[in-house]
């Protein structure tokens, strides 16, 4: 470890006590959390914005060396992410939600205002369903969305203006490589990686879970610095 990622340690330790040691930031983080209204969103979009481009500097670091780099884009990445944030967090909602009439079939009903007050066992069986029917229908095609504005953006050199150009999408789903996309991002860290952690995910309070879902977004920036080491 080199003293500049002690630095970048130390300041995102020092960003996130912030949120304990203040109590006005304290209680409006909670309050929007629990929103049910356009502040939860919003909030999503921060959250995603932050979080998961953090972890895609630190994957830039991990296989570069540097946290950014001259066409990395991080402010493309953060609008990107926050939009993204935004269509997790209903992804989430639709699948939390959907999953009670899944096991209802099976003759398993669960109050969804009691499932909090359900045994151990229960609760991650629902966490676990919500997260393989979330991972298994909604990642492949959020994830291959992603490349796709990931690399709209290094092909417009991170500029802010060039992430709002039209997409190609056409020429870079063509062009992606499907054998890292499948053979690593799909077929292992989908099952190994982000369905026990997106178990975990929906085992905790509705206020947090779209907050760890983007404190995820940190891992994501070490998977795809792996897969691009793999691509090369």
């Amino acid at each position: 470890m080199k003293l500049k990622d002690l630095y970048f340690i130390l300041i995102c330790l020092g960003i996130l006590s912030l949120f304990f040691v203040i109590e006005p930031l304290n209680t409006w983080f909670l309050e929007w959390s629990k929103a049910k209204d356009v502040r939860y969103f919003v909030l999503a979009f921060m959250k995603f914005a932050v979080l998961a481009t953090l972890g895609e500097s630190i994957g830039l670091r991990i296989s570069k060396g540097v946290y950014n780099e001259k066409g990395f884009g991080i402010m493309p990445r953060a609008i990107v992410w926050g939009i993204l944030g935004i269509a997790i967090s209903i992804a989430m909602g639709i699948f939390a939600g959907g999953t009670f009439g899944f096991l209802k079939y099976f003759g398993l009903e669960i109050d969804p205002k009691l499932l909090s007050e359900q045994v151990i066992g229960v609760r991650f069986l629902y966490a676990f369903c919500v997260s393989v029917f979330m991972n298994l229908i909604f990642a492949p095609v959020f994830m291959t969305i992603h490349k796709v504005t990931d690399t709209h953006i290094l092909e417009n050199k991170g500029t802010v203006a060039g992430l709002f150009r039209p997409i190609p999408f056409g020429r870079i789903i063509c062009n992606l490589n499907w054998n890292v996309q499948w053979n690593f991002v799909f077929k292992k860290t989908l099952p190994y990686f982000w369905i026990p952690a997106h178990t975990i995910t929906f085992m905790l309070p509705k206020e947090f879970q779209v907050l760890f879902a983007a404190l995820l977004g940190v891992a994501l920036g070490v998977i795809l610095s792996i897969a691009n080491m793999k691509k090369k």
